[in-house]
């Protein structure tokens, strides 16, 4: 029995943040200013990362673990760029 309720968990997880990843989506193109789209991608790139973890979960791979570790870096340091970039003009002084 616990391991249909796990399943359908992992379902309507899955669900949910793909159509978080969508809202995302869609604020990252439709959004009015810059700040409005930087910060749907960073929401798209966290919703990703929560997607592959609760795959990782499902499987029990460790695999997909360490994609999303890579990802979360390589999320992190590209907002952080971006957000220097828009304060100052460049990235690397």
């Amino acid at each position: 029995m616990s391991l249909a309720v796990l399943a359908w968990a992992f379902s309507i997880a899955h669900i949910m943040l793909a159509l978080s990843m969508v809202l995302a989506a869609w604020r990252t193109v439709i959004g009015p200013k810059t700040q409005d789209r930087i910060l749907g991608l960073d929401t798209f790139y966290v919703n990703a990362l929560l997607f592959i973890v609760v795959l990782a979960m499902r499987t029990s791979s460790m695999l997909y673990l360490e994609a999303a570790f890579v990802i979360a870096l390589l999320g992190f340091t590209a907002t952080a760029a971006v957000a220097k970039f828009l304060m100052r003009g460049e990235v690397i002084e």
